[in-house]
């Protein structure tokens, strides 16, 4: 069945959100000890997400979960040496408000166009807002048919649930489309409802996985969006 549409994950997989977070962190505090509060910022909301779907929870505003998730990294020992300037609430806010301004990856708009060119529909699926991915599309110049946020869906990735409720509105068949991310517990969803996955390994996020499990648990691993297309055509 030829592939029709190709659904990707946004910050992470599309968007280098870590080196604005690191300009938004005060230049007082070393920027090792930036980076790492990201990376564990970033993790954070992970968690936080697999815990309220765990629960059965409806998905929260990104800016509330950042805004709780900051106040939980802050506190780290890890972080003690920047505690100060860390609890101030004017950067918490600026902070908080950088996660809706971050420059896509080099690689990604070429694959996205090669795509559009090739025919197929690109569509963002992604946890968050709808108001973080028009913040997101706008700072980072990235454009698409369609965007999905779990708060359109009232949904989480990796529910099933999810996945399932954009292949009904988009019309498609599972294997009509393919998922493309940086995250391998979103592709794992995506397998589960039916449809092709191909991982972008981008440094700066799954940080708790294994890449050669994550390597054999999809139809296609890469090193970045160079040849996405080619490998998609494939795969149809």
């Amino acid at each position: 069945m030829p592939i029709k549409t190709v659904l990707f994950d946004f910050m992470g997989t599309c968007l280098d959100w870590h080196s604005h977070i690191v300009s938004t962190l005060p230049d007082e505090i070393p920027e090792h000890l930036r980076s790492s509060f990201a990376l564990e910022w970033r993790q954070a909301y992970f968690d936080a997400n697999s815990t309220r779907l765990s629960q059965g929870l409806p998905p929260e505003d990104i800016d509330i979960t950042h805004a709780r998730t900051w106040d939980e990294v802050v506190s780290r020992e890890a972080f003690t040496s920047a505690q100060i300037l860390l609890s101030s609430p004017q950067i918490k806010e600026n902070c908080i408000a950088a996660w809706h301004h971050q420059p896509a990856w080099p690689d990604v708009s070429s694959a996205l166009s090669s795509l559009r060119n090739k025919g197929y529909e690109i569509v963002v699926h992604a946890n968050g807002t709808t108001r973080l991915q028009l913040d997101l599309c706008q700072s980072s110049g990235l454009h698409f048919d369609a965007l999905f946020s779990s708060q359109m869906l009232g949904v989480y990735k990796p529910a099933i649930e999810s996945y399932t409720r954009v292949l009904e509105l988009l019309k498609r068949e599972p294997k009509e489309c393919v998922m493309v991310a940086a995250h391998a517990y979103d592709l794992r969803g995506a397998k589960a409802a039916g449809t092709n996955t191909v991982y972008v390994y981008r440094w700066t996020d799954d940080i708790r996985e294994d890449q050669q499990v994550v390597k054999e648990e999809n139809e296609v691993w890469l090193e970045d969006m160079r040849g996405l297309v080619d490998v998609i055509e494939k795969l149809g």
